[in-house]
């Protein structure tokens, strides 16, 4: 298997342009979409599949705008997979997770288990879309479309373990001037193949301060469903040995039709 693969955002240093939205949308034939906010996008859609949100700070009397890029956090530990009642939804070799269309059914079960509230169902198509992290694109030695088009570099990609100790460090740097600056999915559900560097709480940016794939899911995909597969598994296994067994029978023991001791031939 690759070695598993991250991108860092770091919040310190984006400047909010929106280049990483266009060049997704660029990149994966994604129509513009109309907003009613200034900010642009506020949410995820079927064709929105990264956007950058924004929120004013004021501290120690100063203004500061603080952003974060959003989009799927691509979890190694993903409770869209889990859940997923076709296997539309998988990882791939470099760890981020993907949604396979010929499969996907939109049932939506996948929205409503993600801890980040990701996904998007597409009710006409009856298809759950995000953002796929750029297999295409990572296949053929490239960057995902927003790492490539990002100019202040507020995004990066590459090795996860280079990308954590690259995060650590910044945070470090950062922290003399801010002091509530943190590393953000670092072991977070098994490791996020997104890695942000934050400047303040993760649920000032809204999100979940410690994600974690609910417990019945767990129970169910890793106990109950493997459980439920075998029990189907022998069902049929034991079916088939009956109609093996049965066959055995009847050719030991044949009937009276097959060996000719009938009543006519008793008269013959």
């Amino acid at each position: 298997m690759a070695e598993r693969m991250s991108v860092l955002y770091d919040a310190s240093k984006c400047t909010d342009c929106g280049a990483c939205s266009v060049a997704c949308k660029q990149w994966n034939t994604l129509p513009a979409e109309k907003t009613n906010s200034l900010q642009g996008h506020t949410d995820f859609t079927p064709r929105t599949w990264t956007f950058v949100s924004s929120r004013e700070s004021f501290e120690n009397k100063k203004m500061q705008w603080m952003f974060r890029k959003q989009q799927c956090m691509h979890c190694g530990d993903a409770a869209c997979i889990k859940v997923c009642s076709t296997g539309a939804i998988s990882r791939n070799d470099l760890g981020f997770v993907v949604i396979d269309q010929n499969k996907c059914i939109g049932d939506g079960y996948c929205v409503n288990s993600c801890p980040f509230h990701i996904p998007r169902v597409d009710e006409s198509a009856k298809k759950s879309y995000k953002c796929n992290g750029c297999p295409d694109r990572l296949a053929n030695g490239m960057k995902p479309a927003c790492v490539q088009t990002c100019q202040p570099e507020a995004l990066v990609y590459g090795d996860r373990k280079a990308i954590l100790q690259m995060a650590d460090d910044r945070v470090k740097a950062l922290l003399p001037k801010y002091p509530k600056a943190n590393v953000y999915g670092a072991t977070s559900l098994d490791g996020l193949n997104f890695t942000y560097i934050l400047l303040r709480e993760p649920d000032y940016y809204g999100l979940p301060a410690n994600p974690t794939v609910p417990v019945e899911l767990t129970v169910w995909k890793d106990v109950f469903h493997p459980l439920g597969l075998l029990m189907v598994a022998g069902a049929f296994g034991m079916t088939l040995l009956h109609r093996v067994m049965q066959r055995g029978q009847n050719e030991n023991h044949p009937s009276d039709k097959d060996t000719g001791s009938g009543k006519g031939d008793a008269k013959g």
